[in-house]
């Protein structure tokens, strides 16, 4: 990774960590993202057909959760799960995750997941919001972890958001350099990765690493994608 690329996921992770309290406001249209009773319907019927999606991809067994957050897509995924690991480089939101879940079927890892090596591999890898937050550079070393974690008949399914500026909070802008600035509720602004995909070519590149499967978006908010080794 390079030093400026580094220096941005340093900053990335000390603003996620900083956030944690404030992460949940975001998924569920609170506060500084409150933008009415009309924009709320449509983002939870969204929200409602990616986790029908997820469903449909049939997480089972043993379950690998990367970037794990809060907890809001474990929730989803324990009761399928045989085992799950959830790895987060967040301390703070790992705590948060762990609240909500209270299950002894998760197991938590704190890790770079830049620099974290699975040690073992999984029927199901599922990342929620982590892909647009992975500099270009390191799009292939990732998936080629991903790949690694993976059993050879095991589904890889992930979320995140497409471009467009009703998806984050009103004093914030959506931008297409890939590094942007984001705010907290007392103020303070941090650098971020934020790159937007497009089904289309995600699906092609992904295919040229070897992974096939369907990569979807919703009318506004969210892509997402059921994948299997090729």
């Amino acid at each position: 990774m390079s030093t400026e690329d580094r220096a941005i996921v340093l900053e990335q992770l000390t603003y996620y960590r900083a956030r944690a309290a404030e992460y949940d406001e975001w998924f569920l249209r609170r506060g500084r993202y409150d933008r009415g009773d009309e924009h709320r319907r449509l983002w939870f019927d969204e929200v409602a057909a990616v986790e029908a999606a997820l469903i449909d991809a049939h997480p089972a067994g043993d379950i690998l959760e990367l970037a794990c957050g809060t907890g809001l897509w474990t929730r989803h995924l324990e009761p399928k799960a045989a085992s799950l690991l959830a790895v987060d480089a967040s301390p703070e939101v790992i705590a948060l995750n762990r609240a909500r879940l209270r299950s002894s079927r998760v197991e938590y890892v704190q890790a770079d997941l830049f620099r974290w090596v699975p040690t073992a591999r999984y029927d199901f890898v599922f990342f929620g919001f982590w892909l647009s937050h992975v500099p270009p550079e390191q799009f292939e070393p990732f998936w080629n972890l991903v790949k690694t974690a993976l059993r050879p008949k095991g589904t890889v399914f992930f979320v995140d958001s497409r471009a467009t500026p009703e998806s984050t909070a009103p004093d914030q802008t959506i931008e297409m350099s890939g590094v942007v600035e984001r705010r907290l509720n007392d103020g303070r602004t941090f650098r971020i990765v934020k790159i937007f995909y497009e089904p289309s070519t995600l699906i092609r590149r992904l295919g040229s690493l070897g992974l096939t499967g369907e990569v979807k978006a919703t009318a506004n908010f969210f892509i997402y994608g059921r994948l299997n080794l090729g």
